[in-house]
Order: structure tokens, then C-alpha cells, then sequence
């Protein structure tokens, strides 16, 4: 009978134990549709080549409302003509691409070079696929051969040949003081009175510096 009294004690802790099992995810807004490391590929709209991406990470979630690719590592991007000639390299260090708004959202150290030899550069930067245009609402910097600006406005066509800056400040060289300015019709001075409409971001989001690669 002795031997029978640590067994059933045995036998009654084996009952009363639990099974630990975690919660149900019921947020399934953040999981991604798909993760990609190391990804180079080249991205093209109704046939034709748009441009190149280079990262260390792509995450596409397609049941976030709007649906987007998320790049949190990094991005390189080069932009081609309908020739597939590159016209400008782009880079910054976290984007968002909102595919059905055909959409960029560009953050942190962004930078961008022409092959017209125009270099900008800002901690925001957005390129609308449906208006084919960039444009950012905090201080830029626009570099080029003839004159340096910046300003806390900027907006421009796709291949940043038009390109407007308001409340800025720049250098010209001497005989460009009273040439018109990047569009030829008005000097590229203070254009703060230039309100356009523009489309919204999909989402705000802080400027995050570049992470590196899980």
C-alpha cells in the first residue's frame, strides 16, 4: 500500500496539467503576402520596362489597406525611358510603393542623380506613377551644373528636367541672375505663392534610418 500512494500522486499531477499554446493571430494585416532577400529585378508597366530595384529586403502585403510593398532595408532604384536607357538612380533608406496608387514614398537620406547631372536630396521624396511627377514637402536640395537651391517645397516631372522649388535660397553663376528659370518662364527664385494640389501619401511616416539586413 505504500508503494501505491506515490503513484497515484504521480497520476494526479500528470491529470492537472495544461496545454500552453499562444493566442490565434487574428491581425492578419501584418503579415506579408511575401518576403524577398537580396532581391535584383527589374519592374515594368503594361510591357514596357519602368525600372530596376536593388535591396536587401521586399515585403509585399496585399491585405493592408492600401495594399504596398514595403522595403525597411533599403532601396536602389534606376529609372528608365521608354528606349530602356537609364535616366536616373534613386536611393533612400526605407520606401513604400502603394501599387494601386502606382505610388512612392521615399524616407530617410533619399537621393537622387539625372543624367542631366541634377542632384537632389532630402529626407522625403514621393513619385506619383498617375500624375508622373515627384514631389516633397520638406527641405530639399536641388544641385546642378548651373545653380545650387533649396527649399522646403519641390516638385517636378518624372525625368526632373521641370522642376520647381519654393521658399528656397540659391547661388547662380553671374550671366544666370536674370536667365528664366528651370521651366523658361519664370526665374527660379522664391515661389512660395505656388499652391498646387497635390495627392495625398497613403500613409504618413517617420524618416527611419537605413537598418540593416535581419
Amino acid at each position: 500500500m505504500a508503494l501505491a500512494l506515490p503513484l497515484f500522486f504521480a497520476m494526479a499531477s500528470c491529470s492537472e496539467e495544461k496545454e500552453h499554446t499562444a493566442p490565434a493571430i487574428h491581425d492578419r494585416d501584418s503579415v506579408s503576402m511575401m518576403t524577398s532577400y537580396g532581391v535584383n529585378t527589374l519592374i515594368s508597366d503594361s510591357g514596357v520596362i519602368k525600372y530596376k530595384i536593388v535591396t536587401e529586403r521586399w515585403d509585399v502585403n496585399t491585405i493592408k489597406k492600401p495594399s504596398r510593398w514595403t522595403f525597411i532595408c533599403g532601396i536602389f532604384l534606376e529609372q528608365f525611358d521608354e528606349k530602356f536607357n537609364i535616366q536616373a538612380h534613386i536611393q533612400a533608406d526605407t520606401a513604400w510603393y502603394y501599387d494601386q496608387l502606382k505610388l512612392w514614398e521615399l524616407r530617410g537620406r533619399v537621393r537622387v542623380k539625372n543624367v542631366n547631372g541634377l542632384r537632389f536630396s532630402s529626407e522625403e521624396l514621393y513619385w506619383d506613377g498617375i500624375k508622373h511627377e515627384f514631389y516633397s514637402n520638406m527641405l530639399s536640395r536641388v544641385v546642378t551644373p548651373e545653380r545650387t537651391l533649396q527649399g522646403t517645397y519641390f516638385r517636378s516631372d518624372e525625368r526632373m528636367t521641370h522642376y520647381t522649388v519654393s521658399n528656397s535660397k540659391g547661388s547662380f553663376v553671374k550671366q544666370d541672375e536674370k536667365a528664366a528659370g528651370t521651366d523658361g518662364s519664370k526665374s527660379p527664385t522664391d515661389t512660395t505663392t505656388i499652391e498646387p494640389v497635390l495627392r495625398p501619401a497613403a500613409t504618413k511616416h517617420a524618416a527611419t534610418q537605413k537598418n540593416p539586413a535581419p
